[in-house]
């Protein structure tokens, strides 16, 4: 039978070598193989309790009081010292620290060109007063076509390769059907932008199924077809430069009347169609290029949002987001902007 004498004492040692071992110990590998030696499964402590199921009875409850004791203070000894180890490293490293040293820059991501083309064009237009809003890319055939002077025999529908979810739910084509909702919403004057995600049933490479319009619209008392010109020769210099010439050439929408296409002087051979004595493949020799579509708010659509003709003109317009991208900074494959390359990308950082 073992001697409880002899165990106390044998536990008590147990502490007193620890104590030295750990000041002693200068690393965290050296203080886990004292903790190893002293509290493993396999080690001093463990060897020490081997012996109490040999105690008689009256004996176990006080070894096993001194164990758990012993126990909790090799373990509290263990834990100072790791502190003590990691104050003294953390005291090492920063005597080391030369804070003359030029700093690291962390890796940056950047907004793609299609984000910040679009934040431009918005930011013009909040700069002249119009507002900025949202709607449901999935969108009634109401809004998206008739609405907008389309009717379900219209053949401009033809011209727009709708994506149909039902025979009344559309993908929206356009970013137009939010003019109307803003007309509906409030009575004039009324001046909002709308940007956003638009599909359509096409895809070669020049078209994606999906691409980012800007749709316009300004309604008020006497607005009048200068008013859309001096606008969008405000907004175009503002994009592409005080020195861009602008040119508005008779075109047709359903919605306006009477309707035009923008032009500017393109942006590669500066209105030349010739860069270095080659072809601009962009203006393709004209010197133009087309940007925008617009027109007066046709009056038949003033009937569908209860706006009186006789009081009140508009003007509306509508741009393709990537199209202004890619003249704006030079980027001549429309794929570029879905293929998602980081050297691509990180060009507008």
């Amino acid at each position: 039978m073992a001697d409880l004498a002899t165990l106390l004492g044998e536990l008590e040692r147990l502490v007193q070598e620890c104590a030295t071992q750990l000041g002693q110990a200068s690393s965290s590998e050296e203080l886990e193989a004292v903790r190893v030696e002293h509290l493993g499964r396999k080690g001093r402590m463990a060897g020490a309790m081997s012996a109490l199921p040999s105690l008689g009875p009256e004996d176990k409850p006080v070894a096993g009081r001194k164990a758990n004791e012993v126990k909790a203070r090799l373990t509290a000894m263990l834990e100072a010292r790791q502190t003590e180890l990691d104050r003294a490293a953390e005291a090492e490293k920063l005597a080391s620290f030369d804070p003359t040293l030029p700093g690291r820059t962390p890796p940056v991501g950047s907004l793609h060109p299609v984000t910040l083309v679009t934040r431009e064009i918005c930011d013009v237009f909040a700069g002249l007063g119009f507002d900025v809003v949202d709607g449901p890319e999935v969108e009634n055939d109401w809004y998206n076509f008739e609405a907008l002077n389309m009717p379900p025999d219209h053949p401009a529908r033809d011209m727009q390769d709708t994506l149909y979810v039902t025979d009344s739910i559309v993908l929206r084509t356009h970013t137009s059907p939010l003019q109307v909702r803003s007309m509906l919403a409030q009575k004039p004057p009324v001046a909002v932008v709308a940007p956003g995600k638009v599909y359509r049933r096409d895809s070669d490479l020049t078209h994606t199924p999906m691409f980012h319009q800007i749709e316009g619209l300004l309604v008020d008392r006497k607005v009048s077809m200068a008013d859309l010109r001096g606008t969008l020769t405000a907004f175009v210099r503002r994009i592409f430069g005080p020195e861009t010439n602008v040119r508005f050439r008779p075109s047709f929408f359903p919605f306006t009347e009477p309707s035009a296409e923008v032009d500017i002087s393109c942006v590669m051979c500066g209105g030349t169609g010739h860069i270095h004595g080659e072809t601009c493949r962009v203006c393709k020799q004209t010197g133009w290029v087309e940007i925008l579509g617009c027109g007066m708010v046709d009056p038949n659509v003033y009937g569908f949002v209860d706006y009186d003709p006789e009081l009140y003109t508009g003007f509306a317009f509508g741009l393709g987001v990537e199209r202004v991208a890619m003249l704006k900074y030079g980027i001549g494959d429309l794929r570029m902007f879905f293929e998602n390359d980081v050297r691509f990308l990180s060009q507008f950082s």
